[in-house]
């Protein structure tokens, strides 16, 4: 099983950024999702689920369907990839009905989104996780672009499912296109905004930096496995110029 479905198992729990690529304001957690809102409420913290209700059999969470779904879709994407993957294809491998499938989804390519928007916050989770906010910060820099990595190569297929076949799905793939470099835009800024870094003279990047850093390691990744290459071979690049961007003693680009 794919490295995506910790974004089902695993709620989230922490607030840091918001982002709405149509004007209006979805809350992001640590993992980028926007199904979640966290309030404060007498000094706790509470985790809301917004995603509508759906129908399903009695004395069964609806989540546990749409998981299954998800589930379903993501086999359907490594059996015979997204464009020849078809609705009975995706209730086949989630063992459910195509009426089920529809009480959830609209279509097939609402489903395929849905799978990514959960792949993607999967692997910001992770990232977070990996790193040790107590290491020396070129250390932490080493470990964030390794659990980037090795999320991307947990799923190859669906890795490059989103390469290949996102890009073509319209409005809806370009706005999921946005929400999750503003997820890893909130991860960045959430890893470098510490106290630890601060005192080692690392500042949180720039927001252009930020979209030149993380495009350019989205690209390498993209055109590495489109080439049939080994994206752990990019490690070292990737992890040197990173750090060399947010090295405290480089010297400031000439205007």
């Amino acid at each position: 099983m794919g490295l995506w479905f910790l974004a089902i198992a695993t709620p989230p729990a922490v607030l840091v950024g918001r982002y709405s690529p149509m004007g209006g304001t979805h809350a992001y957690q640590i993992d980028g999702t926007r199904e979640y809102h966290v309030r404060q409420e007498e000094g706790s913290v509470t985790i809301a689920s917004t995603a509508p209700h759906q129908a399903g059999v009695p004395g069964t969470a609806p989540d546990d369907f749409r998981r299954r779904l998800l589930e379903g879709m993501a086999a359907a994407v490594r059996e015979c990839g997204f464009r020849d993957s078809t609705v009975a294809d995706v209730v086949r491998h989630a063992r459910t009905s195509r009426r089920t499938f529809y009480e959830h989804f609209p279509g097939k390519q609402a489903c395929f989104i849905a799978l990514l928007r959960e792949a993607n916050a999967a692997m910001v989770r992770q990232i977070a996780a990996a790193v040790d906010r107590r290491a020396p910060w070129d250390v932490q820099v080493r470990q964030a672009i390794e659990a980037w990595i090795a999320a991307a190569q947990a799923d190859l297929d669906l890795t490059l499912s989103w390469i290949r076949d996102l890009p073509s799905l319209g409005a809806d793939a370009r706005h999921l296109q946005r929400e999750s470099l503003e997820a890893f835009i909130v991860l960045v800024r959430d890893l470098t905004d510490t106290p630890e870094l601060r005192a080692a003279g690392v500042a949180p990047p720039s927001r252009q930096l930020m979209v030149m850093l993380l495009g350019g390691l989205r690209e390498l990744i993209a055109t590495t496995v489109e080439d049939g290459g080994d994206i752990g071979g990019i490690t070292e690049v990737a992890v040197r110029a990173t750090q060399a961007l947010l090295d405290p003693n480089r010297r400031p680009a000439r205007p």
